[in-house]
């Protein structure tokens, strides 16, 4: 019986299959092909870097420059509101989550449920960064509100106990602002009620004067937050100089400065640095 010869016999194929050179050199153009394929996408994507690189720092300057933080939506995030309030900050609402959030806020605060208040200042303020009413409202309510109820809490028989919560509760305030202050460091609100905070609860009267001074620098501040911070460098060790200095320039600007409690102060700075007769206030 003849066998018929494949058109394909010899070198190439033997019994229907490719021989192993041929395979060899299919191997190796298929290789050289994804090396073409890949050196041009990476090529490409240089490219195409380089091109988008000068677009990208200039929106990141810009958002430096309006003082613009982006928002944390991470899973810590979701676990706090959920897997649909999640969607819905994802989803470009996240002004109107806060402000439900905020409501909840409100009845956690009838039930002095200050724990959950917490947690919902930290949702809110994440979801809304550059609010200031957030800010400013939580860190009032951690550090007065819930301090002064941690102290005044009939449940806990330590008096030592009750202190260290009411600290707890100042440094949750102190945190909320400092934290505002990072998200909006071009508003004077947040630096002048850490002062008040450092003031009132720490008597951090080193700390309270720069808060002060530092919110008096905005054009828009209140007259008032250079006084405070005058009265709060009297008492802050080696700056009652300095102290002096700025109260009587303000002394020094007319009667709309020349307030009692500024009057008083200055005169004690006069007395403690032993200013002469003829520079004291009396003398004006």
């Amino acid at each position: 019986m003849n066998r018929k010869r494949s058109v394909f016999s010899g070198s190439v194929f033997r019994n229907g299959s490719l021989s192993g050179g041929a395979v060899s050199a299919l191997n190796t153009e298929n290789f050289s092909s994804m090396i073409a394929r890949r050196s041009l996408a990476v090529v490409l994507l240089a490219g195409f870097g380089a091109a988008f690189l000068p677009l990208q720092i200039r929106l990141a300057d810009e958002a430096k420059a309006a003082n613009f933080r982006k928002t944390a939506l991470n899973l810590d995030l979701r676990e706090r509101i959920g897997q649909m309030g999640f969607l819905a900050a994802l989803s470009g609402f996240r002004s109107p989550l806060a402000a439900f959030l905020w409501i909840e806020v409100h009845t956690a605060w009838e039930n002095t449920e200050w724990g959950r208040m917490a947690g919902l200042f930290d949702t809110v303020t994440t979801l809304q960064p550059r609010s200031i009413l957030y800010w400013d409202m939580a860190a009032w309510h951690m550090a007065y509100n819930a301090s002064v109820a941690a102290m005044q809490d009939q449940k806990q028989p330590s008096e030592a106990l009750r202190i260290r919560a009411q600290r707890q509760y100042f440094n949750l305030g102190r945190d909320l602002l400092e934290r505002g202050i990072r998200n909006n460091p071009d508003k004077y609100q947040l630096y002048l009620q850490l002062g008040v905070l450092l003031r009132d609860k720490f008597e951090d009267h080193c700390g309270a004067a720069a808060a002060f001074l530092r919110a008096s620098e905005f054009p828009d501040a209140p007259p008032y937050c250079r006084r405070f911070a005058g009265y709060e460098m009297a008492k802050c060790p080696g700056r009652e100089r300095e102290s002096y200095e700025l109260l009587k320039k303000l002394y020094l600007e007319g009667d709309r400065q020349r307030l009692p409690t500024l009057i008083n102060v200055l005169r004690e700075m006069e007395k403690k640095l032993d200013i002469p007769a003829t520079e004291r206030v009396e003398s004006h």
